[in-house]
């Protein structure tokens, strides 16, 4: 039997994720074999894995700190929103259908085959796993038949660490009203207490910790600092979209190249940005406001899980109208997946995937949109070809990444195909006769016209040498001289990432503690 460490938290954003990944990069470093585990996630942030099965990106880190690839099994169930009351529900990484919350909720009992089948793979394949909860284990509403905070501990029979969040404030109330509303033996799961986020000289907290422990009965195992580390966030509660490069604000914005994502309520797959959030001489910034995308060298519309909803909102905003006039003054505009289907001419739905009707696309590219049931899950890796205007400079790079789309994108009658790559498609899952082959795709997955630019690849900018070319080329057409700008290489630095942050955890929490709390010894 493979050790268990379950991580839940008081709240939403209360550092589950990074807690969890910490521990797998932790665990790995102890020379264990190690897999994250959560039954059910749900995010707009999503991955495909190499037999081109869909799962959260959450699960997809904490493999990574664990040193091992990502399998649909970590996360069985993943729900992505699609409206305020409704999600796509994917299982196994495959679309099981749309449910409205109410239905999912009368659904989700049958779904424990799946997630204990999930479970006993990967404990029969790993030394410890790290299982993650999701939100409070407290919601009254959502205890009944709960299969993602203490019914799944009882499933698997895991002892659970619970976190509070001490920068929101009310920590030690988050901490004892949870265990108050828990019931007798949920209660007597919980080995250990988290204080996460903390600021400060932690003397000035000691008394408080006394307290917590004397009223909790539990020990309090960690006080963890406010952690500066570049990881991948889970879905829209990111700090990622309150701030600029290096967390200043809008009044001290740096870098010599000023890029602006627009932020769309139902953007996705946001994680695509942040080698360029990191690159020198880069400001990335997430605009909501019209009044805010001022003018920047590059404007990217980025995935959404509702592309007609979000153009609404495009519209409605007024920054649609914004994002018209920047182009026509020269900016860059570059669509990935949703935003590459917005700035075509026209969006059709008439299965009603998603809003249904047809609407007017930004009319930036030669291209129109049809949505059709069948979702689009792959891995793709290529050259880029044709590329136009100011990042012509892109020509002949590399790239790899996947496609995850509901839709079919068409290049206009007597149009010039401009395909901006060639991608070579592994295990398209919707061709049953191609499951084990690898498939050149020559259609409208990518063009370039002019400045514009689109394609359905996430991942896309995941090349330091193709992050680079499209900084330098920005800089130089704003006649700066950048001799140099240099890249950074991606995958040693998320490995340089999870190292800190486990270097961070060990300082933090009682390691030994937290061993004996699983029946290991370290």
């Amino acid at each position: 039997m493979a050790g268990k460490i379950m991580i839940q938290g008081t709240m939403s954003n209360a550092g589950k994720s990074l807690l969890c990944a910490g521990l797998c990069r932790i665990f790995k470093q102890d020379g264990y074999q190690v897999a994250p585990f959560k039954s059910q996630n749900m995010a707009l942030n999503s991955f495909i894995t190499e037999d081109g099965l869909e799962m959260g990106r959450a699960q997809v880190v904490q493999a990574e700190a664990a040193g091992v690839a990502p399998q649909v099994e970590m996360n069985p169930i993943l729900l992505k929103p699609t409206n305020d009351v409704g999600s796509q529900v994917i299982v196994n990484g495959e679309v099981l259908k749309n449910m409205s919350a109410r239905e999912y909720f009368a659904y989700k009992k049958q779904l424990i085959p799946d997630i204990m089948k999930a479970f006993h793979k990967l404990e029969e394949e790993n030394d410890i796993i790290v299982i993650e909860g999701a939100g409070s284990p407290a919601e009254i509403n959502l205890k009944k038949d709960d299969i993602v905070n203490m019914g799944l501990a009882k499933m698997v029979d895991a002892p659970v660490l619970l976190v509070g969040d001490i920068d929101r404030g009310g920590v030690f109330a988050q901490l004892l009203g949870t265990l108050m509303l828990l019931e007798d033996d949920e209660k007597e799961r919980v080995k250990g207490l988290v204080i996460n986020k903390f600021r400060g000289d932690k003397t000035i907290l000691d008394p408080g910790i006394v307290m917590l422990e004397e009223r909790g009965g539990i020990p309090v195992v960690g006080v963890t600092p406010y952690m500066q580390v570049e990881i991948e966030d889970e879905d829209s509660l990111t700090e990622r979209f309150n701030m600029t490069k290096g967390g200043k604000g809008a009044e001290e914005r740096i870098g010599l190249v000023d890029i602006a994502v627009i932020r769309t309520p139902r953007i996705s797959n946001f994680t695509d940005f942040m080698l360029l959030e990191n690159a020198p001489g880069v400001n990335l910034r997430y605009v909501k406001n019209p009044r805010a995308l001022e003018n920047p060298d590059m404007i990217i519309l980025p995935g959404t899980k509702n592309t007609m909803g979000d153009l609404k909102w495009l519209r409605q905003s007024g920054m649609e109208a914004k994002i018209l006039k920047a182009h026509a003054g020269g900016c860059v505009v570059w669509g990935i997946c949703g935003g590459y289907q917005m700035l075509g001419q026209s969006l059709s739905d008439p299965e009603g995937v998603e809003d249904g009707g047809s609407m007017k696309g930004l009319g930036l590219l030669p291209v129109t949109t049809t949505f059709t049931t069948e979702k689009t899950r792959t891995r793709v890796n290529g050259t880029l070809l044709h590329v136009e205007g100011n990042l012509k400079a892109l020509e002949n790079l590399k790239f790899e990444g996947y496609e995850i789309h509901m839709g079919k994108t068409e290049l206009l009658e007597g149009c010039p195909m401009n395909q901006i790559h060639d991608t070579v498609k592994k295990k398209d899952r919707q061709i049953p006769d191609m499951e084990s082959e690898n498939r050149i795709e020559n259609s409208t997955d990518g063009i370039s016209h002019g400045n514009v630019y689109g394609t359905y690849i996430h991942g896309i900018f995941d090349k330091e040498k193709i992050v680079s070319e499209i900084v330098k080329s920005l800089a130089e057409k704003k006649g700066l001289s950048m001799e140099e700008v240099e890249g950074v290489d991606l995958k040693a630095f998320k490995e340089s990432q999870y190292d800190l942050l486990a270097d961070t955890l060990r300082k933090h929490l009682d390691m030994k503690a937290i061993y004996q709390i699983m029946g290991m010894q370290k």
